[in-house]
């Protein structure tokens, strides 16, 4: 979550959205986790979203990057790491955007990542947030990581 969080203070602040960072990380082992890429707040032209950049970001990787990374596995592409993805996310991810651009949430879940780890639930500055409520329907484990929650909280709020 430290990392998310570093990623989220790359974002450029804006009065009307949040900054968000976002990790995805693998564990091909268990006890030899793997970030896969990384995301923030309007990374990506298009007023995107951390989750989805960091998505976006994992899809572009090719065979030879993804063999670097995971050398102990054998033949997969990036949709089947997914499926063993964790993501961290300093804020819940979004279940509905003002700009009419897909939510974070359902990105996740077409992904089919296996895990959400959370810092803080999205306050309703802009809208009312279901993302964590979706996630958990469609079969991801949500995580609630305490002890950070102040500090996504001041990285998402920062002002421009």
């Amino acid at each position: 979550m430290t990392l998310a969080l570093e990623e989220a203070k790359k974002a450029t602040p804006s009065p009307t959205a949040f900054c968000v960072g976002c990790v995805l990380v693998v564990s091909p082992q268990s006890d030899n986790p793997v970030v896969l890429s990384t995301g923030y707040s309007r990374e990506l032209p298009g007023n995107t979203h951390a989750e989805a950049n960091a998505l976006d970001k994992a899809k572009l990787l090719t065979s030879k990057d993804l063999k670097n990374l995971y050398p102990v596995l054998g033949d997969f592409d990036v949709h089947s790491l997914l499926a063993r993805t964790d993501v961290y996310t300093t804020l819940e991810p979004c279940s509905i955007r003002t700009s009419g651009l897909s939510p974070c949430a359902d990105a996740l879940i077409e992904a089919k990542v296996r895990r959400c780890i959370i810092g803080v639930s999205e306050p309703p500055d802009f809208v009312e947030c279901e993302g964590a409520e979706r996630l958990k329907e469609a079969g991801i484990d949500v995580i609630w990581l305490a002890g950070l929650e102040d500090e996504c909280l001041k990285v998402a709020r920062r002002e421009h």
